[in-house]
C-alpha cells in the first residue's frame, strides 16, 4: 500500500486565467501517477470571513466558479471546502486510515490555499511535498514566487520540488 497521496488545491474555473491555465494539463497527467489522489473544491459560503472582511462574492455555491477546471479520474475524491487550508479532520482521518504520510500538493493559489495546505499537513506531522511547476497564483507569478520563498522557509528547502 502506498505511502503518498496528491492532494489538488482548488483547480477551479474561477481560479484559471492567463497566470494559471498552464498547470491544468500538467494536474490532468499528474493524477494518473498516485493511487491516491483528492482534489478540492473551494466555496464561498453566506457569512464567511471571505465575505465579511474581503468583500469578496465570488465562487459561491452553484456559480460557474466552482467547477473544476480539469476531469477528475475515476480515483479521485472531491472534497468541498470554506477556508485557505484543505486540511480538515475528515481528510486527516482518511489519509491516517490508508497510513499516508506524504502528501505531494499542487494547485491555486500558491500564495493562499496550497500554503495553507502545505502548512497544515506539516503541522500534523504529514509531510507536504509542494510541487512548484504544478502550482500557480492567479494574481500573478511575483505572488506563487513569493510563496514559494516563503513555503521553504515554513516548511524546509527538501519539500519544495519541481
Amino acid at each position: 500500500m502506498s505511502e503518498q497521496a496528491l492532494l489538488i488545491v482548488d483547480v477551479q474555473k474561477g481560479f484559471i486565467n492567463g497566470e494559471t491555465k498552464h498547470i491544468v494539463p500538467i494536474i490532468e497527467q499528474l493524477q494518473a501517477r498516485y493511487e491516491y489522489v483528492y482534489a478540492t473544491r473551494f466555496v464561498n459560503m453566506e457569512g464567511s470571513p471571505y465575505r465579511k472582511f474581503l468583500r469578496w462574492e465570488r465562487f459561491t455555491e452553484y456559480s460557474d466558479d466552482v467547477p473544476l477546471a480539469f476531469e477528475p479520474l475515476p480515483n479521485v475524491r472531491v472534497i468541498n471546502k470554506t477556508v485557505y487550508t484543505s486540511v480538515s479532520s475528515d481528510l486527516l482521518e482518511e489519509l491516517g486510515g490508508k497510513n499516508i504520510k506524504e502528501v505531494f500538493v499542487c494547485g491555486v493559489d500558491t500564495d493562499a490555499c496550497v500554503t495553507a495546505t502545505a502548512v497544515g499537513l506539516f503541522e500534523h506531522g504529514i509531510r507536504p511535498v509542494v510541487l512548484s511547476n504544478a502550482c500557480a497564483s492567479h494574481a500573478g507569478v511575483e505572488y506563487h514566487d513569493a510563496a514559494l520563498r516563503i513555503l521553504r522557509r515554513l516548511i524546509g528547502m527538501e519539500q519544495v520540488i519541481q
